[in-house]
C-alpha cells in the first residue's frame, strides 16, 4: 500500500462504453444552435437592411433627413450614389445615400 493511496483514492479501470446517443446528437446540437443564430441576429439584421435600402429609394427632394453623424438638413439633389443636404441657408454638403439614418417628418426642421 502506498501513502498516495491513503490520501487519494485509487481509479478503478471502468468498462468503456459506448456513447447512448451516437453520433446524431453531436450533429443535431450545431445545428440547432445555427438555427437560433439565424433567426436571433442575422434575419433581423436582413430585415433592417432591406427597410433602410426602402427608405433610401423613395427619397426625393425636400424630404428632411438626418445623417449618421447627426446632421440634420433638407435634401436638394438626388443622384445614384450621393445626395446633396442643405444643412443651413446656402450651406450645402454632398454625402453618400447609405450615411441617412432617418427620413424625418415634413417641417421637423422649421419647429427646432
Amino acid at each position: 500500500m502506498n501513502l498516495l493511496d491513503l490520501l487519494i483514492a485509487p481509479a478503478h479501470a471502468q468498462a468503456a462504453a459506448a456513447p447512448q446517443g451516437g453520433g446524431l446528437s453531436f450533429l443535431i446540437m450545431p445545428i440547432i444552435l445555427i438555427a437560433i443564430m439565424y433567426f436571433l441576429m442575422i434575419r433581423p439584421q436582413m430585415k433592417r437592411q432591406k427597410e433602410h435600402r426602402a427608405m433610401l429609394d423613395k427619397l426625393s427632394v425636400g424630404d428632411e433627413v438626418i445623417t449618421n453623424g447627426g446632421i440634420a438638413g433638407t435634401v436638394r439633389g438626388l443622384g445614384d450614389s450621393f445626395i446633396t443636404v442643405e444643412i443651413a441657408d446656402r450651406v450645402e454638403v454632398r454625402l453618400q445615400k447609405g450615411a441617412i439614418a432617418n427620413v424625418l417628418p415634413k417641417g421637423t426642421l422649421k419647429a427646432a
